[in-house]
Formats: structure tokens, C-alpha cells, sequence
């Protein structure tokens, strides 16, 4: 088990979960809201985790991974994305499911998600395995995975300062 696979396979989830919302018919509102739900669930927590367990430690070991200058770069970045993903996920909530405008809404969160995925997945998954062993990524596996089976059904979305947030995890 390694946390940079656990992230991995959290993104696969959300791809997954966004590609079923575009296959559910539009006034399939159950089905719809169900699948959004957990997808929403998946997002905070997901992103939670990763902002307790795995970029606190990239800002201590990280380098700068794919074409990020540096750790605290990247996790900046990172940090500023999150909040666009809960905000956008949030956004959601004020919009009648099913609705052009409720799926407008998916769309923009998808959009803000997919664009930090690629940008986690080129730079800070590879910066953290260059610059960590496998035993060390198993243990903060073990962690990340238990706040994700402890809060299966999310985490209160909480916006955090970029800048704030980086400085107070630099090494």
C-alpha cells in the first residue's frame, strides 16, 4: 500500500463518478443526487486527507516535481485548487438537480477537479515518490486510508489560505 497509489485510485473514483452523472437521464433526480453526493463526499474528504497527510510532507521533501518550481509551489497551487473543487462542489447545491444549470454547475467542478488532478498526478505524486522510501509511503497510506473509511460520508468543506497554509508547513 502507498499513498501515492491511494490518490491515484481516489482520481479514478471521481472520474468514474463524474462520467456516471453525464450517463443518468437528467430527470433520474435520485439517481443523480445519490451519485452526486458521494462524489461531493469523495472530493472533500479526498482532499482533506491529502491536506493532513500527504502535503505536509511534500513541503518537507519535495524538490519540485514534473514542471513545478518547488514543493511549496505545487502545494500552493494545490491548496488554491482544493478550494476551487469546494467551492464549485458547493456551488452545485444552489441548483434544481437535473437541471442544464445544476449539470452547468457538475461541469465547472469537474473542470476545476480535473485540471488539479493532472497537475497532482505530473508533479506532486512524482516530486513525493522521488524524494520518499516505500515504507514511509505505506505509513501515510495506512493514515490517509483511515480518515477516508472514518469520514465516508465527507467532511465539513473548509477553504484554507494558500499562502498561510504553505507557510505554516515549510520545513
Amino acid at each position: 500500500m502507498d499513498i501515492t497509489d491511494l490518490i491515484l485510485d481516489d482520481h479514478a473514483e471521481q472520474r468514474r463518478l463524474f462520467a456516471m452523472l453525464e450517463q443518468i437521464p437528467h430527470d433520474d433526480r435520485h439517481a443523480l443526487g445519490a451519485i452526486w453526493n458521494r462524489l461531493r463526499a469523495l472530493l472533500d474528504t479526498h482532499a482533506e486527507a491529502e491536506e493532513r497527510f500527504f502535503y505536509p510532507r511534500l513541503m518537507q521533501v519535495g524538490t519540485g516535481g514534473g514542471d513545478a518550481p518547488s514543493a511549496a509551489a505545487e502545494t500552493k497551487d494545490a491548496i488554491k485548487d482544493h478550494n476551487q473543487i469546494r467551492d464549485t462542489g458547493e456551488a452545485v447545491a444552489d441548483h434544481e438537480i437535473g437541471t442544464d444549470a445544476w449539470f452547468d454547475a457538475v461541469d465547472a467542478c469537474n473542470l476545476a477537479n480535473s485540471k488539479h488532478m493532472a497537475e497532482e498526478e505530473r508533479q506532486g505524486l512524482t516530486d513525493f515518490r522521488r524524494h520518499t522510501t516505500l515504507y514511509e509511503r505505506h505509513a501515510f497510506a495506512v493514515r490517509f486510508a483511515a480518515f477516508s473509511a472514518e469520514n465516508i460520508t465527507g467532511v465539513v468543506p473548509v477553504d484554507k489560505d494558500p499562502t498561510s497554509w504553505v507557510d505554516a508547513h515549510q520545513r
